[in-house]
């Protein structure tokens, strides 16, 4: 699938109803996906009015800077409008009820949440699109913004080894599923107890030996890291984890990425984090500020794949 013009006309839509999880998107609209972003990245002008008439509902239960604001950016410089609300989703009336009245009202429901059964069951119910802005098993806005930045550093895949050292979270998850689809080698280092979880794990291991590249699981974030053209880390304690914040801060202590960790990978290699970043815990002050971090070209390109997202499900 290729990206044209909005004036053309020509851009195909997702076929699948709703982007509740990374592999909802074939291996096609994946690559669309991005070529439609970075089209949009050079030439917003020609997109904005391809929203022109459509209200897209925020239904948010975890605070958020990135997401909540690149998605309403991402909206309005589209033409369309936004309406948006914060607080547990099917707290008040059952989600079926959320989600049928929503689909009266707008255009798509965007969602983040703390579950992935809330948005399968917003999903379920919704006659609209439903995205995933964020839940505990994944995380596919954010990685889509992650590739779309590999691939204007590097240009192609092929070749590629993404290290991930942390805990195996939605992040994770989201990263090793769209990685092995896209050929890129994925490392991932975490302590006992936090591995990612088994299903994805057998799906991203299974993608990965139809596109050549490589699933790696360790307890050892130097093995993780060698020769890694990327080396990403996310906080050891989530939203809704704060409890476990002291147990986890000793569990994770030997899987910061400081500068000996990261010297360990490719002299090009970047550094990568969906921020916010803890820092001086998951990494240090002298990494996040490295000349070759790209945490912000990650957060700019939120906007962008997202702008594509919305574009390719209602276009």
């Amino acid at each position: 699938m290729a990206a044209f013009p909005i004036s053309q006309q020509q851009t195909t839509r997702i076929s699948a109803p709703d982007l509740r999880r990374d592999l909802d998107l074939t291996d096609d609209e994946l690559a669309g996906l991005l070529d439609i972003a970075l089209d949009m990245k050079q030439s917003p002008r020609d997109y904005a009015h391809a929203l022109d008439g459509k209200s897209i509902g925020l239904l948010f239960e975890k605070a958020s800077l990135r997401t909540r604001l690149t998605f309403e950016l991402a909206i309005k410089q589209l033409g369309g409008d936004s309406v948006f609300s914060e607080g547990p989703i099917g707290a008040r009336e059952p989600l079926k009820d959320v989600a049928r009245n929503l689909d009266r009202w707008v255009h798509a429901i965007v969602a983040r949440t703390f579950s992935q059964d809330t948005i399968e069951e917003l999903a379920r119910w919704s006659a609209v699109p439903v995205i995933n802005a964020l839940s505990d098993l994944y995380h596919p806005c954010q990685v889509l913004a992650d590739v779309l930045t590999l691939k204007e550093r590097f240009g192609d895949f092929a070749g590629l080894k993404l290290a991930f050292s942390g805990d195996g979270n939605n992040v994770a998850h989201s990263l090793m599923l769209t990685c092995a689809r896209l050929g890129i080698d994925f490392a991932i280092a975490t302590p006992h107890g936090y591995e990612p979880n088994p299903e994805i794990v057998a799906q991203a291991d299974g993608l990965a030996a139809v596109s050549g590249s490589t699933l790696l699981l360790t307890d050892n974030p130097a093995e993780a890291v060698d020769g890694a053209h990327a080396v990403y880390t996310d906080v050891w304690t989530s939203m809704g984890q704060e409890k476990e914040s002291a147990r986890r801060r000793k569990a994770f202590a030997g899987y910061q990425v400081n500068d000996e960790l990261f010297a360990l990978a490719r002299p090009d290699a970047v550094f990568m984090h969906c921020l916010p970043a803890h820092r001086e815990e998951e990494v240090t002050d002298s990494v996040i500020e490295h000349s070759r971090s790209v945490v912000f070209d990650q957060a700019e390109n939120r906007l962008h794949a997202q702008k594509a997202l919305l574009l390719m499900m209602m276009a």
